[in-house]
């Protein structure tokens, strides 16, 4: 093991998970260790909610994540979540659909084929894909959850050629079930902008993870039941410290699924999670910087 360990690190990877939990020094661009992530915000309705909400509690966010798929928002749909981001100064993620589960196989819904998450069959639902990135971009959104590492490169061809906007920002997600620095490093050098590990990553490994890449990791602090249910708020100032620049992706205990149906009330839910989770930060961990929050 130790001569794997030794050509890991030649090549600028750690040789192992970070057991001492070293502290990251590394920043967002502005300065900030971490920013808050609200996800499974599935329409403007609700995202009005939670943002109303949050000022209310005085309490900014930095990005909200629709997980559905863009196919399921109409276009004055889409253009309102847009303006909802801009009057509150958030990033908008909308996800990407189809999706492995909405295709013609069976294969996705069996014990065997759960293992290939929500990858795409076929260069046809690739090339589906693109267009919903399309239609969003078109419609003034910038941020793009990605599902599937071949889609991941292509979009990143694009972006660098010109045929999508070159400030797309594309958030690999937690479905795609990756969870160490080599898949990180990967995922990074093919167009990712920021990453989502699989949901129950413990912190030895995360700090690992953070080692091998630069852009920002994003980690549940919770999440809903369908994905275990296990909520993390006491870990959160380790996973600061270790992961730095870090998106907290808070609110996910409030839903049963993944692509939960998100109510106004169960916006409003969501936001109560952020206050409690920035609690626990500001006891545990005061020093910690958070992004300045342009909110309005």
């Amino acid at each position: 093991m130790d001569e794997t360990r030794r050509f890991l690190e030649s090549i600028g990877l750690p040789g192992g998970d970070a057991y001492d939990l070293t502290p990251s020094d590394k920043r967002f661009e502005d300065g900030g260790q971490f920013r808050f992530e609200v996800p499974g915000i599935q329409s403007p309705g609700v995202m009005k909610s939670l943002l109303e909400a949050l000022d209310d509690y005085g309490t900014p966010i930095h990005r909200v994540t629709q997980t559905k798929g863009i196919w399921t928002l109409l276009d004055d749909e889409i253009e309102e979540m847009v303006r909802l981001a801009k009057e509150y100064h958030v990033q908008l993620i909308l996800a990407i659909g189809p999706r492995a589960t909405t295709d013609t196989s069976a294969s996705v819904h069996t014990p065997e084929g759960q293992r290939m998450g929500y990858r795409l069959r076929g260069q046809e639902q690739i090339i589906r894909a693109v267009e919903e990135v399309k239609r969003g971009a078109r419609l003034g959104c910038r941020g793009f959850m990605v599902y599937d590492e071949g889609c991941l490169w292509l979009l990143n061809e694009m972006r660098k050629a010109g045929e999508i906007p070159a400030d797309c920002h594309f958030k690999v997600s937690a479905h795609t079930g990756h969870g160490n620095p080599c898949s990180a490093k990967l995922l990074e050098s093919i167009g990712a902008n920021s990453f989502n590990p699989v949901r129950d990553i413990q912190l030895q490994m995360l700090g690992a993870i953070r080692k091998a890449i630069d852009i920002p990791i994003d980690i549940h602090t919770e999440n809903p039941q369908s994905s275990g249910g296990f909520i993390r708020h006491y870990e959160v100032p380790d996973m600061i410290k270790v992961a730095a620049p870090i998106y907290l992706k808070t609110g996910g205990s409030v839903a049963k699924t993944h692509s939960w149906d998100t109510s106004t009330e169960d916006a409003k839910k969501r936001a109560k999670q952020i206050v409690l989770v920035k609690r626990v930060i500001d006891q545990y961990y005061p020093e910690a910087v958070m992004s300045p929050a342009k909110w309005r």
